[in-house]
């Protein structure tokens, strides 16, 4: 059923090793909180890669929420997952900038625009895949490639911990690291099911009171205080301009009290252009592979058989994401940040992902409420997110292991340890002037692309005829 659950228990409590299958719940004022929690863990990418693309981050928060019920209603309530904004597309919307006119407002339009098309192309792959059957998946993506995009796509994220959160309040995201490591660990029952969420607001509460009792923190924020090598101001991010350290409050409330309680975001309409549209449709490929992972990595988390569903996983996804371009939004994808919640707290529940839709798209009309979450200090992300990444790499691991692959095969081991360091880098590898690979999409691209031309090579029989002996 899309909706309708069975009550787990007696709702309230979970012995050590017992999961809330997707189909199943707790009591609700329980759900409510994991619901809170998964609209935590996307916020941050969720409402930063708009910025960076240059789009409305309330447009985007408001409409993942509309895209993850329609992903929930596509699979049947089978996947659980959130649809937040996709990374993929950063780098084509930057090539798009470059190539129509900057920063001007048609530009977001043509935008937009071209990511539609991405996602119609995106939906039809995935109903490829319903028509055709998961054996073509098992053909192109068997377990030693899924375990690849799992894996570099929890590590690939490492970056945004490295270069972006951690460094704004190092202490901070060290402090929240441990609260939550405890927390997760040494509380059995619903606290320690909601330990991210927890370690998060314990970390918030903490900068809080760091302000005040510590003073102001020196560090770097992305996209502020912008100089040149000569010192001086500069008005846009790049190459000769970058942020630099200046004291500032782990916690601003200035936007809280500047936004208004409820308003509707900035919705446009899309514009197409053949040239913008080229410059993303590689995403597509990047992609695929990444629904796919985290569609197996939540198979392999619930210990469910998700194969019937990945083709409408991956087609809910093209819909999701065109859904949201068409009012001006951002890209879609599964987010590897909801993966991780679900892995430390064992609850699986549709339930707690409605919740988190219902949330956000209240969020998108509440800028207020939008404003507050957003003013999450860096480093309490930081702390939260390292734990969250490192998990979803795990579970790749996890697909190795049993799965069995071996990685004594040069076949196996040669372009999936590529493809991960070119992920982890982030690598950036520069096509033309206007279309640029790096990190997550590069290293999949070589993770697939490099196994599957080192198999034909090689003279190996069928990739799917390995699943299948490994199955058996």
């Amino acid at each position: 059923m899309v909706m309708g659950w069975t009550k787990h228990g007696d709702g309230k409590h979970l012995a050590p090793g017992e999961v809330v299958r997707p189909d199943e719940r707790l009591t609700w004022p329980r759900m409510v909180g994991f619901g809170a929690q998964h609209v935590i863990a996307m916020f941050g990418a969720t409402f930063v890669f708009p910025l960076v693309m240059g789009l409305d981050p309330n447009v985007a928060i408001m409409m993942s929420g509309v895209a993850t019920i329609l992903f929930l209603l596509i699979v049947k309530g089978k996947v659980p997952s959130y649809l937040g904004t996709s990374a993929s597309f950063v780098g084509g919307v930057f090539a798009i900038r470059a190539l129509f006119g900057g920063d001007t407002p048609p530009v977001d339009a043509i935008v937009t625009g071209a990511i539609l098309v991405a996602g119609f192309a995106l939906a039809l792959v995935g109903l490829l895949i319903h028509v055709m059957g998961v054996q073509i998946i098992h053909k192109i993506f068997p377990p030693v490639v899924t375990g690849a995009v799992v894996m570099l796509i929890g590590f690939g994220l490492a970056f945004v911990v490295a270069d972006v959160y951690w460094p704004q309040d190092q202490w901070m995201a060290i402090i929240t690291m441990l609260i939550t490591f405890v927390v997760i660990v040494a509380f059995k029952g619903f606290i320690g099911r909601i330990g991210v969420l927890v370690g998060l607001l314990v970390g918030f509460v903490l900068s809080w009171l760091a302000d005040r009792t510590l003073g102001q923190v020196t560090s770097v924020l992305p996209g502020q205080n912008l100089r040149d090598a000569a010192g001086a101001a500069c008005p846009k991010e790049g190459p000769y301009c970058v942020a630099t350290a200046f004291p500032h409050d782990r916690v601003n409330f200035s936007s809280v009290a500047e936004a208004p309680w409820i308003g509707l975001p900035d919705f446009h309409a899309p514009d197409f252009r053949m040239g913008a549209v080229l410059l993303v449709l590689p995403a597509v490929i990047a992609l695929v592979a990444e629904n796919i992972g985290h569609v197996k990595a939540v198979g392999e988390m619930t210990k469910t058989d998700v194969d019937p569903y990945v083709g409408r996983a991956v087609a809910a996804d093209g819909i999701g994401t065109m859904v949201t371009s068409a009012v001006g939004g951002s890209p879609t994808t599964t987010y590897a940040e909801n993966i991780g919640v679900m892995a430390a707290t064992k609850v699986y529940s549709t339930a707690a992902y409605y919740i988190a839709g219902i949330i956000a798209i209240l969020f998108g009309l509440c800028p207020k409420f939008g404003a507050l979450v957003a003013a999450t200090p860096g480093g309490v992300l930081g702390g939260v997110t390292v734990i969250l990444y490192g998990m979803i790499g795990l579970l790749g691991a996890k697909i190795w292991i049993e799965n069995r692959v071996n990685f004594a095969d040069p076949v196996n081991m040669v372009p999936i340890g590529a493809g991960i360091i070119l992920a982890i880098g982030p690598v950036r590898h520069v096509i033309s002037e206007e279309f640029t690979l790096e990190g997550i999409a590069l290293g999949t691209i070589v993770v697939v692309g490099g196994y599957h031309l080192l198999r034909w090579i090689s003279g190996r029989r069928p990739a799917e005829a390995e699943v299948r002996e490994t199955a058996g």
